[in-house]
């Protein structure tokens, strides 16, 4: 056998043997309780030490820092603030074209990816939703006008409320261009090629041409010397001399009394020519101008029920003539009634991807959706334990309503005046916004814990759609005439609402701000180096003094 250490399974040697037994006795007498005693003071005895100690060291440490202040030279200063303002400089460049390419700041997507787990926080933000208008094609989006000027289908009466507003403010609510618009609309609806052959018509022609609202309601009344039967004359006197409610319903009805009778004239010779389906198809849309205007008298009125059912009997009796949107008009009136069901089967019908949306589709919808969930919402507790299935479809049917009209929710939160809606309104723009706002305001204040919901959710539409915004993300792209065809149909005492953009996040306001002031601090060290030192020391001097007095002091407090 080999002299030394043996190794395997060999005998340990002697002298590791005695090191082992060694241990293991300072080991035991350690565990002892007065060895741990021993320990403690000792520990209190460093700790003490140190504590005294080391308001000696960090007086000497800053006597050190002052010294070392005095000794500067104004190169040295204007190095620093150079460098500072280069530095900043590149991290402002960064995050701008990180921004501009990405839509989101680098430090902060970096703090909410990588720091916010780090220290416990957790973000629950909704999946991202489905897409909704998955039907509409690339040939659909680029075949959808942009700009095109739809009929309000809740337009108020010249005569009873837009000119009784004009009385009390002084303020004319509608503008020329929206004006034209309406007298457009109205000999395209209400006259014909046959018009000649009936003198009253034939004044009525040319009543839908004056630009003078007396001018009109003139001719309206020599047409009816003419043809007591006129239904457009009437029509013209409903809208625009009656100044009240009662007032044009009883026009309106002298209107469907004489519009029905032409109406059952002309479907009885239709078929002869040519013109005379034309004929047929101009007392066609008088005929349901009348019973719509009849049904928007019964519910200012408050005959809501009586509202609904003309409104029900209109869509039954002229289905084709969906592009009126008079199913608007009955989800306004159901909400009113708050028949809830009613609107929601409404909405099954008319919510499809092959009809134009609008914001009373999309937004009832979010209504309906944030109704289930909208009492009991706590954004603390969502925070906590995630949103619900629920609450997850009313976020995602908020969110599909901004991004197709993303001006609604400021009017519907009143953070925008209101104004009285236009009589043409444009898809996804401010017009509509102020049109469906001031009818439905009231439906979401009805709703307790309906407009807080789309108080914390809206805003986060615009972190789900693509950068740049106007790409769009469930719906075609955003039309950019909306803010000029908008300025065209509101009046001008009244500020436009602009498509929301993205706001520069906080880091390139604060590397912006820091990069200016460090410049600025270059150049007056460069233009005024004593000046620079001498308050650059005036600053420092009494932060690095304050430590060392406050020693001072406690030692004559001890004396």
């Amino acid at each position: 056998m080999a002299d030394g250490c043996g190794t395997g399974r060999e005998a340990p040697c002697p002298g590791a043997a005695a090191a082992l037994r060694r241990w293991e006795q300072l080991r035991r007498r350690a565990a002892a309780p007065w060895a741990r005693g021993l320990l403690a003071v000792a520990a209190g005895l460093g700790l003490f030490y140190a504590a005294l100690r080391v308001p000696l060291r960090l007086r000497d440490g800053l006597a050190a820092v002052t010294v070392f202040l005095s000794t500067l030279t104004p190169k040295f200063y204007f190095a620093l603030t150079v460098t500072s303002s280069f530095i900043s400089g590149l991290i402002f460049v960064f995050e701008w074209w990180h921004f501009r390419k990405y839509g989101t700041s680098f430090i902060e997507q970096v703090s909410v990816s990588h720091l916010r787990p780090l220290i416990g926080g957790v973000e629950n933000s909704p999946p991202a939703p489905a897409a909704f208008s998955a039907g509409e094609n690339e040939a659909n989006r680029q075949n959808m006008p942009e700009c095109k000027m739809w009929r309000n289908p809740l337009n108020l009466f010249r005569g009873a409320e837009y000119s009784r507003y004009m009385w009390v403010t002084g303020k004319e609510p509608l503008t020329y261009y929206d004006m034209n618009l309406s007298a457009q609309d109205h000999q395209n609806f209400f006259t014909c090629d046959t018009d000649a052959l009936r003198p009253s018509d034939t004044v009525m022609q040319k009543a839908w041409r004056e630009r003078n609202p007396q001018a009109r309601i003139k001719a309206a009344y020599q047409a009816l010397e003419l043809n007591n039967d006129c239904a457009t004359a009437y029509v013209l006197l409903a809208e625009e001399e009656a100044t009240t409610i009662v007032d044009a319903e009883r026009y309106f009805k002298q209107a469907l009394k004489a519009g029905e009778l032409i109406y059952r004239r002309s479907q009885n010779c239709h078929s002869q020519s040519p013109q005379h389906e034309a004929q047929l198809r101009r007392d066609t849309n008088v005929l349901v101008y009348v019973k719509r205007r009849l049904a928007m008298c019964a519910r200012k009125l408050g005959r809501i029920r009586e509202s609904v059912k003309m409104m029900r009997d209109l869509m039954k009796e002229f289905p084709l003539l969906s592009m009126l949107n008079i199913h608007e008009n009955l989800l306004e009136a159901l909400l009113e009634l708050q028949a809830y069901a009613d609107v929601q089967a409404v909405l099954a019908k008319y919510d499809d991807i092959s009809l134009p949306k609008s914001a009373a589709i999309c937004y009832t919808a979010a209504l309906l959706k944030a109704r289930a969930v909208s009492e009991r919402f706590s954004p603390e507790t969502a925070f906590k334990r995630g949103l619900s299935t629920a609450e997850i479809n009313a976020v995602e049917a908020i969110h599909r309503a901004v991004e197709f009209n993303p001006h609604v929710p400021k009017y519907l939160l009143e953070m925008k005046s209101l104004v009285l809606p236009p009589e043409h309104i444009l898809k996804r723009g401010d017009s509509e916004a102020v049109a469906y706002a001031f009818f439905h305001l009231q439906h979401w204040k009805r709703i307790e814990g309906a407009l807080h919901l789309l108080h914390c959710t809206w805003e986060g539409t615009f972190r789900m759609i693509p950068y740049p915004l106007e790409k769009g993300h469930l719906f075609y792209p955003y039309p950019s005439c909306t803010e000029t065809a908008d300025r065209e149909l509101l009046p001008t005492f009244h500020e436009v609402s602009v498509y929301p953009q993205k706001e520069l996040p906080f880091f390139i306001h604060f590397t912006a701000g820091l990069c200016s002031c460090s410049a600025m601090l270059a150049l007056l060290t460069h233009q005024f180096p004593e000046l620079m030192v001498v308050f650059a020391k005036a600053v420092s001097m009494p932060l690095l003094n304050y430590g060392p007095r406050v020693y001072l002091d406690m030692n004559v407090y001890n004396k």
